[in-house]
């Protein structure tokens, strides 16, 4: 069931998934954000926040692969997969996880997204926040 849900996210962050994040969310999905004291609740605002981070952590320098966004790692269990990434903004490693759990719709009902080292949890910060401000998030 999780690998089903997590081909999609992979379609989605390549463009190629029809219905977008509408169609990979749950209604009640819960996003919880490094950079944010609350949790997210709603498909609307974790839309919003999963479409602001693609774009912020698609990573490095224009035309160098190696900066890009990309998972290294992926544990599927059940209906929770842990996906490791790495990317690079404005020149400052990150390094990731994404906890996504699915319900038996094959919908995502929970994304936890934890960062590292606090560089880059910062510039994620400031990024995110004039991304979503842009978006009036």
């Amino acid at each position: 069931m999780i690998a089903e849900v997590i081909e999609r996210w992979h379609d989605y962050l390549r463009g190629e998934l029809d219905g977008g994040l509408d169609e990979l969310l749950a209604d009640d999905v819960v996003f919880y954000s490094p950079v944010v004291y609350t949790p997210q609740r709603g498909k609307e605002i974790t839309a919003r926040y999963l479409a602001a981070a693609s774009v912020t952590l698609s990573g490095g320098a224009a035309g160098d692969p190696a900066q890009a966004f990309r998972y290294t790692k992926q544990v599927l269990a059940g209906s929770t997969a842990v996906l490791e990434f790495e990317t690079s903004l404005d020149g400052t490693y990150v390094n990731g996880v994404d906890i996504i759990t699915c319900d038996e719709a094959r919908r995502i009902v929970e994304f936890r997204v934890m960062l590292r080292p606090l560089q880059a949890i910062q510039a994620v910060h400031e990024e995110m926040g004039r991304r979503l401000a842009a978006a009036g998030a």
